[in-house]
């Protein structure tokens, strides 16, 4: 796997996979241009032979930044490549300055979960009924070195 900042021209293809994931709830073409244009998105994509199967971006703000989105297409999981995405991002962020990261997360998501916990976030707080379906999320933060 090939990890890389993500480029306009990727915009279809994490499109694709943004509906493939969060179906419902994926962002809009509009907004991921947005976050695309935005100085202060970071974005990465996975590639395997050249295809795109992953993608992570985070939008940093001074000292913090908030883990909008992170993907591994199905048949690419299990494989630590979730991981080595999310530690990317944390080291991008963690040279753009960033000192807290943080992120909400399905309580139902506990391979999402396992793999935060793991990467050293902790749970700050719960946001009750925060997803259009009435689910609770986790806020979670990890602070960079």
């Amino acid at each position: 796997m090939t990890l890389r900042a993500w480029r306009f021209e990727d915009i279809l293809a994490v499109s694709r996979l943004e509906k493939e994931c969060f179906r419902g709830e994926a962002w809009s073409y509009a907004t991921l241009a947005r976050a695309f244009e935005n100085a202060g998105t970071v974005g990465i994509v996975a590639e395997e032979c050249g295809e795109i199967i992953g993608y992570g971006c985070a939008t940093c703000v001074f000292e913090d930044a908030d883990l909008e989105n992170i993907f591994i297409a199905e048949q690419y999981r299990r494989g630590g490549r979730g991981k080595r995405l999310l530690a990317a991002l944390i080291a991008e962020c963690s040279a753009r300055g960033v000192k807290n990261m943080f992120l909400e997360v399905r309580v139902s998501n506990s391979a999402a979960l396992l793999m935060y916990l793991s990467a050293g976030f902790v749970g700050v707080h719960a946001r009750t009924r925060y997803y259009p379906d009435g689910e609770d999320c986790l806020v979670l933060k990890k602070t960079l070195d």
